[in-house]
């Protein structure tokens, strides 16, 4: 049938053929060009989840974590009170070994070594005691309470000198009311009245019941008759 067909109408559905032909091939190009911007968005979209679900997931371990170092941290502040608590009821063996535990937990836990440290010293171990009030100071330069214990230890086996000593570099970090009275009993023991009444007096301007303690201290016996003493307990 084609062939019977005249020159023109064979160029006019050659022609329609073509821009049919030409249609097709446009559109399947226009939809492949969509498919592989769509599979592109996919996978932008799909990394976008993973990278969020990695920081999500990598925030909540760190979250975990913090939680969980938060609950060992309380959990060896706990335990070091209750050393603590034993030293000051005198339970010295009692408090070295709950410091121990918490040194063994945490070998950074400075405040444990101080509190075995004194303990020991009272116990009758100077010299372990000072090796341990030592590295509580070696971990904590400033903390005020190990160069306290410091003083208190040498002034306890009558080193008087390095307790004046550790007492004042106490002093330069915190104004420490038993830093003062410790000073001032040293004082009291030699005799030295005017140094041991200066630092009664600032003693008993941070806190009146020192008045009391003074007034039973032994170390003040040497200069109890003195009457300014008198007149500052009374």
């Amino acid at each position: 049938m084609f062939k019977n067909l005249s020159l023109k109408s064979k160029l006019i559905i050659f022609f329609i053929l073509s821009i049919v032909s030409i249609y097709f091939i446009f559109n399947g190009e226009v939809k492949n060009k969509s498919l592989i911007e769509e599979t592109k968005e996919t996978k932008k979209v799909s990394e976008e989840f993973k990278n969020d679900t990695y920081i999500k997931s990598a925030q909540e371990n760190k979250g975990e974590k913090a939680k969980s170092q938060q609950e060992k941290n309380n959990d060896l502040e706990q335990k070091y009170n209750k050393g603590y608590k034993a030293f000051f009821d005198k339970k010295y063996d009692e408090a070295i070994k709950i410091e121990n535990e918490v040194i063994k937990e945490d070998s950074k836990f400075y405040k444990a070594y101080n509190v075995k440290g004194i303990a020991l010293c009272f116990n009758g171990n100077f010299n372990e005691g000072m090796k341990n009030i030592d590295k509580a100071l070696e971990i904590k330069p400033d903390y005020g309470y190990a160069r306290f214990n410091k003083a208190l230890a040498y002034e306890l086996y009558e080193k008087y000198e390095e307790a004046l000593k550790w007492y004042d570099k106490d002093l330069e970090v915190e104004n420490y009311i038993w830093s003062y009275y410790g000073k001032a009993s040293i004082y009291g023991r030699r005799g030295q009245v005017e140094k041991a009444i200066e630092n009664l007096k600032i003693a008993i301007s941070m806190d009146k019941s020192i008045k009391e303690e003074a007034r039973r201290e032994k170390d003040f016996d040497p200069i109890r008759e003195n009457e300014e003493f008198k007149n500052l307990v009374k």
